[in-house]
């Protein structure tokens, strides 16, 4: 979901500075079985999508390119669903790059990520074992993806992204896009005493961190403006240290 895409910014930096008292299991939520189902929020078709994504990009000031809707839709989410699903049946690290590579891939550049090339072309890239990576797309990590589904429903889940904690205090459920300071208290909620980590990143070593950033990640990684970031990042493209893809509602900047 587009949401998703805008908390990447908090959740990066919280896993840098916090890191060590927590971790994250993502689990896939279905929001689109396909159009012929599917009427929400007066969203009934691919190109109800388009404008939505377009605004939703302005508010979270993360590139989205809501084109994708009108060009090339998708006919539904379960495919790169069952694909996550896969992947991190290998590999629970590798799968959360995999996450990300199509987060970049639909929001930004425009890609169809429900066409099976695709998600096989990914997984190839991240030397994924592809053999079992097809297997399980039509045994196990469908199974997997089905339990997802029916977890959200015993959770009362209704949006996303929605986070819900487990340990020793009592869960808390926290749904929609918050800002960085209220992950952070919930944290500290959970985990009393939890030290943060000083982040100790330039402009040019944050990105040997992640080699792929968007200007708000940038910005919020460094605690810099948003045109404070953006001024940086193309000072980088002149040294030649990182690549701007540049689209319509933004950028993805990848190190050299």
């Amino acid at each position: 979901c587009s949401s998703c895409w805008g908390i990447e910014p908090q959740l990066r930096k919280l896993k840098l500075e916090y890191g060590d008292y927590f971790d994250i299991d993502y689990r896939m939520g279905g929001l689109l079985p396909s159009w012929d189902i599917y009427n929400s929020g007066g969203i009934s078709k691919p190109g109800d999508v388009a404008s939505h994504w377009d605004e939703v990009s302005e508010h979270y000031e993360m590139p989205i390119d809501g084109d994708i809707w009108l060009e090339d839709p998708l006919a539904s989410s379960y495919p790169p669903s069952v694909a996550f699903k896969a992947v991190q049946k290998q590999n629970p690290s590798l799968a959360v790059r995999y996450l990300r590579r199509l987060r970049e891939l639909v929001f930004v550049q425009k890609t169809n990520i429900a066409k099976a090339e695709v998600l096989q072309e990914v997984a190839l890239d991240l030397d994924v074992d592809i053999g079992q990576f097809e297997s399980d797309i039509e045994g196990e990590a469908l199974q997997r993806f089905k339990a997802d589904l029916e977890l959200a429903k015993q959770q009362g889940v209704r949006g996303f992204p929605t986070l819900i904690t487990k340990g020793d205090k009592t869960p808390v459920k926290l749904g929609g896009v918050r800002s960085y300071e209220a992950f952070e208290q919930l944290i500290l909620q959970q985990v009393p005493g939890a030290q943060k980590t000083i982040l100790d990143f330039n402009a040019r070593t944050i990105f040997d961190v992640y080699p792929s950033l968007t200007a708000k990640e940038f910005a919020v990684l460094l605690n810099t403006t948003l045109e404070g970031a953006k001024s940086k990042l193309h000072d980088l493209a002149e040294a030649n240290l990182v690549t701007e893809i540049n689209k319509k509602n933004g950028s993805l900047w990848l190190k050299n």
